[in-house]
């Protein structure tokens, strides 16, 4: 799979143009203690856990003590906004520490605006966002963070700043700071959500629950072991308030989002299929990709064991090579290269994982992929069969492209139950099975569009909910690509089938597509007025919103309410699925 963005960029991280509104919200939220919550209403960057386009909001904390800190300036597309608020309240030039809970291209575009105004500043981060800041040609000093208490400030006034390293694979140089004075955990990319609102804190728990689980799944499930090391650091501290690096500011379920954390990470380690992902990032893009590999993957019902390959030993990479039952290599091409490495990486992938293995193979590169072909030839000339297509992507993965990324994984993690099924011993269907098969639901296809991304499934769990408001549930595979276009406020259409004539459509919407294909091709369609795709050959249709979904095992269950719909064919008897067993559709 090949991804090209327009001819006229020429860095490796060139961004899409943002736009909509833009604040900067400003509030106390403990003593002598202000959040500078920089909120967008619109996505920010085309990354997978921006997916769901509820605009996002990155959070900066400003501590008073007898010196000042400041943790987490935002990404670039705030730096204007955030820096008029901080300016309107408090002079930079005050300002004694620069904390960082990770940096990236974004952050650092911030950074270089912010540091003229805060001579006397000491950026306080982890020693690999030392160098990574190096790397980027910042010269202001800097104090790196080894582990153990030396490291730690004491501010004055009773605030002792501890720092706790939580490197994870897609950020090595992860770190989170807690104030002793007031209980506060400045928990960075942990239990954050991409959700911009008016609320500050965590409010509308049971709502936001979905946004953070979405967070998690997107960015923390590759790495739950990563995940679990750090959760059992961050156990040593007792908060009363997690001051997230995104989203809502978690004050009213500490305990239970933590809980929370701790179980869907040991859901993740307990998946008896599980994928290497090994991979390394030279300007995040090749990350980026990785991660929504990585989401279509554990969506499946598939394990991932992430692993950056500029911070892992070989050992670790023979493991995972060995262990698992598929494994799939990323790299960026610099200089017409692979880095050192990713080539290191290879020799030991290929001298541990059997032959009998699935593969993959993805990069990013900006004039050149010499690094992808090198990956690809050494895992042909070995004998290794491919789950996807070389994916190649030029420059800075956008939306759509991503969403094929997500696909990918999906299909490659659908490979592998494939044949771990067909290994499997043939048990006959139980009484109660067949009996569970005698449930019957109508056929119907369910469509789904947001912005270039639209998608479609054969769906017959559908059943009325409520009269008032009309509604209705229909039970979505978690390894279903469409999965991601029906959260909390999306919008979908229902067609319904007719008796007689659902074969074709069925037979269509059935087959295997692969990642980034057009589920519409050959099938006559029409929007409505809110642009869902409507199947002409539908006896009737319903325009919905989902209101809530709930996680059943290895489906979701959506409610739907219904906002509009018509009958098309009045005399048509609507066509009903019949099945033998209720272990398969």
């Amino acid at each position: 799979m090949t991804a090209q963005t327009p001819a006229t960029q020429s860095s490796a991280e060139q961004k899409p143009a943002d736009s909509g509104r833009r604040d900067v919200q400003v509030l106390p939220i403990a003593a002598d203690t202000t959040a500078l919550r920089s909120r967008s209403w619109d996505r920010l960057r085309f990354e997978i856990e921006y997916a769901l386009e509820k605009g996002t909001t990155a959070n900066t904390y400003l501590i008073r003590g007898n010196r000042v800190a400041l943790l987490d300036p935002p990404g670039g597309s705030f730096t204007e906004a955030f820096l008029a608020a901080l300016k309107a309240e408090i002079d930079p030039a005050e300002i004694d520490y620069i904390v960082l809970g990770h940096t990236n291209s974004n952050r650092i575009e911030t950074l270089k605006a912010l540091l003229p105004l805060t001579p006397q500043a000491v950026i306080v981060c982890s020693n690999p966002a030392a160098i990574a800041l190096q790397s980027a040609n910042i010269d202001h000093p800097t104090q790196p963070v080894k582990g153990g208490t030396e490291a730690d400030l004491d501010l004055g006034q009773r605030h002792h700043l501890q720092f706790i390293l939580t490197p994870t694979p897609r950020w090595p140089d992860g770190m989170c700071t807690y104030d002793s004075a007031t209980e506060v955990l400045y928990s960075d990319k942990f239990f954050g959500a991409h959700l911009c609102s008016e609320d500050a804190y965590d409010l509308h728990r049971e709502t936001l629950l979905e946004d953070q689980r979405y967070y998690f799944d997107c960015l923390m499930a590759p790495s739950a072991r990563q995940v679990e090391t750090a959760l059992e650091k961050l156990g040593e501290y007792v908060p009363r308030l997690y001051a997230t690096g995104h989203g809502p500011l978690v004050r009213y379920g500490v305990t239970d989002l933590t809980k929370k954390y701790h179980q869907w990470a040991a859901q993740q380690k307990g998946k008896d299929l599980s994928v290497a992902l090994i991979y390394a990032s030279a300007y995040g893009n090749t990350a980026t990709i990785a991660q929504a590999i990585a989401r279509g993957i554990t969506k499946a019902g598939v394990g991932v064991h992430s692993i950056n390959a500029e911070q892992s030993d070989t050992a670790e990479i023979q493991a995972a090579a060995e262990k698992s039952a598929g494994f799939i290599m990323g790299s960026p091409t610099l200089g017409g290269h692979a880095p050192t490495q990713i080539q290191t990486a290879l020799g030991v992938v290929l001298s541990a994982a059997s032959k009998t293995k699935l593969a993959g193979v993805f990069g990013s590169f900006g004039w050149s992929g010499e690094a992808i072909d090198l990956l690809e030839s050494k895992f042909t000339d070995a004998g290794y069969s491919f789950g996807f297509d070389p994916i190649r992507v030029k420059f800075t993965p956008d939306a759509r492209t991503l969403q094929e990324c997500e696909q990918a994984g999906t299909d490659f993690a659908q490979q592998l139950k494939k044949a771990k099924k067909t290994r499997a011993p043939r048990v006959a269907a139980s009484s109660v099975e067949k009996a569970i098969g005698r449930l019957v639901g109508s056929m119907c296809i369910v469509t789904a569009k947001q912005g270039e991304i639209s998608g479609a499934m054969l769906a017959s769990w559908v059943a009325q909910a409520t009269f008032t408001p009309p509604g209705f549930t229909v039970a979505v595979a978690k390894d279903r690509a469409i999965e991601g276009l029906m959260y909390s406020g999306s919008h979908f259409a229902l067609n319904i089938l007719a008796e007689g004539k659902h074969l074709g459509p069925m037979k269509h919407f059935l087959k295997p597509f692969a990642p980034g294909e057009d589920r519409f091709k050959g099938v006559e369609t029409r929007e409505t007025e809110d642009g869902q795709i409507v199947l002409e050959g539908a006896i009737a249709y319903l325009e919905c919103e989902v209101k809530n979904r709930m996680d059943c095992g290895d489906h979701w269950v959506i409610y739907a309410t219904v906002s509009g719909g018509e009958v098309i064919d009045n005399s048509a008897k609507t066509a009903v699925h019949h099945r033998k067993t209720g272990t398969h559709y």
